[in-house]
């Protein structure tokens, strides 16, 4: 999987494309450290419950979504974040089309 060009200002929000009935991904970069990859879930669609070994970051960027943290409801819309803790399950649910930014650091 190719990732974003590199000394390039990017347009986020533009670099996944809605398509219906599916989840959209792609790596903006991945190094040992850590991943960022960018989604674009159609409405309706979800992740379901899962944990993750690391911490990772949300970055609501267009529409809204709810999202799960063991058993607690959060939703986010348009410019809003929040923190998944590492070994804690979660889960994803697009209210309406939504892109969001994930940043996880393996530490």
């Amino acid at each position: 999987m190719s990732t974003a060009p590199k000394a390039e200002i990017l347009e986020l929000a533009q670099m996944a494309t809605y398509q219906d009935g599916s989840i959209v991904s792609r790596q903006i970069t991945k190094a040992e450290a850590g991943n960022v990859t960018l989604f674009a879930f159609d409405a309706g669609q979800e992740l379901s419950e899962h944990t993750a070994p690391f911490d990772a970051l949300v970055h609501i960027l267009d529409g809204q979504a709810e999202i799960y943290i063991s058993g607690q409801l959060y939703q986010l819309e348009t410019g809003q974040a929040i923190i998944l803790p590492a070994g804690q399950p979660h889960a994803l649910k697009a209210l309406q089309k939504f892109k969001m930014l994930l940043t996880m650091i393996r530490a």
